[in-house]
């Protein structure tokens, strides 16, 4: 085939913007994807790899899926040399796009969130509340493939389909999380984040960095948990002032940095939080989830115990428990179980078994890996402990509530190698 008969990877991009695979891939910034589909309509490995000043080892990483395109310039790149339109990407308008039309520089306020859309949110928020992530993570996954997706690719939707694909995705990267997949859970945040920028969004786009921040802190990696936390930040002072957004990310930003002992900017961060979210409400958003007092006092409590102000700390768990809804079944555990944590820090053995109790009625249905896991640590915790009678006699019922809950979780929570519950 001589050089003249070659495809243009231009021409081949440009007839492929109205097909869902490319704009699906683009959406969520699988350029293995993408590099894929220009192959095999005749575009060379080599001619790809030229073109986006890679190697032809890394492309074959690329589209084999061993590894994944990350650095905001790779992106550019890409999308300088193939004309693909810096919006599909998450990027500014690139440099050789046509200058935008005066209808589309006068649209400034963004439309209104489809109906039927928040309804599903709502649903889909409510339902996880209660039975915990891993039971609805295949259901928020298929309604995003079937019922989101396609409108991604249908010009009459409009831009709201974007905020709408943003927001449950990250949605089912929380329950990717809750199932204990949390390099899943990666991978939905970070296809969410350009999502909610292409819509021009910039507290979605905030509250997606919050939770790649809270992701970050739970996989051991504090410095990465501040650096989104700032980044965050950032983004929500672009946009309208929502005092709990701001407020969340100024917690998460404490969380790591306790974490990190870094007891002095830690302390900031949780007091700007607390002065954030007591300021002046501004209107809600449709897409972010909810960040109340509730959820400002079971995260101080994790602030303060982190920085082993232990009083301090049980006063926030015991807040957090007390105003946690019933109905926020995870959540009321999880406070739970920070409480029965602090008591145990603290030397107050008879309060942690007293609050203990309390933990075990929890619903053993709750879908929750991550309740799990945070269980599986509290016993840790206390084992230590265990010469002391009552400690003893609750470790035994904690096991056989363990032992029950995970019977019931078993198409959730596979069993741990040698088949040992403690």
């Amino acid at each position: 085939m001589n050089q003249q008969s070659l495809p243009d990877p231009r021409a081949v991009v440009a007839g492929l913007l109205s097909d869902e695979r490319l704009l699906r891939a683009c959406a969520e910034r699988d350029m293995g994807a993408l590099f894929r589909m220009l192959n095999v309509r005749g575009v060379s490995t080599r001619r790809i790899a030229a073109a986006v000043d890679i190697t032809q080892g890394r492309l074959y990483d690329y589209m084999n899926g061993k590894s994944r395109v990350e650095k905001l310039a790779l992106f550019e790149q890409i999308a300088d040399a193939f004309h693909i339109p810096g919006h599909l990407l998450g990027l500014a308008r690139r440099s050789w796009e046509p200058a935008p039309t005066a209808a589309e520089h006068q649209r400034v306020d963004h439309p209104p969130p489809d109906g039927d859309d928040l309804v599903a949110m709502d649903h889909f928020r409510s339902a996880d509340r209660q039975a915990g992530g891993g039971r609805l993570y295949g259901t928020v996954v298929r309604h995003l493939s079937d019922r989101v997706a396609p409108r991604l690719v249908d010009v009459g939707s409009g831009p709201q389909a974007f905020a709408a694909a943003a927001a449950l995705t990250e949605m089912a990267g929380w329950m990717a999380h809750d199932s204990g997949q949390d390099e899943r859970a990666a991978r939905h945040f970070a296809r969410a984040l350009p999502l909610a920028r292409t819509f021009g969004d910039s507290p979605l786009a905030a509250h997606v960095a919050a939770s790649s921040s809270h992701l970050a802190l739970q996989t051991g990696d504090p410095a990465g948990a501040v650096g989104w936390a700032r980044t965050g930040l950032d983004l929500a002072a672009q946009g309208p002032r929502i005092p709990a957004l701001t407020a969340r990310l100024n917690t998460m930003q404490a969380r790591a940095l306790a974490v990190a002992a870094q007891r002095t900017p830690a302390a900031r961060a949780l007091d700007a939080a607390r002065c954030g979210l007591g300021g002046v409400a501004a209107a809600d958003h449709p897409w972010l989830s909810p960040f109340d007092a509730a959820a400002l006092s079971s995260e101080s409590a994790l602030v303060l115990r982190d920085l082993e102000q232990y009083d301090q700390a049980l006063t926030h768990a015991e807040q957090a428990v007390a105003l946690r809804e019933a109905g926020r079944v995870r959540s009321l555990a999880l406070s739970r179980i920070s409480l029965v944590d602090i008591h145990v820090r603290r030397g107050d053995l008879d309060a942690a078994v007293s609050a203990g109790h309390a933990l075990l009625s929890a619903s053993p249905t709750l879908g929750s890996v991550r309740v799990v896991q945070h269980l599986d640590e509290l016993r840790r915790l206390l084992e230590p402990h265990r010469s002391y009678g009552p400690v003893r006699e609750y470790l035994v019922r904690f096991d056989d509530a363990r032992r029950a809950r995970m019977l019931l979780l078993a198409d959730l929570i596979p069993p741990s190698p040698g088949g040992t519950t403690a």
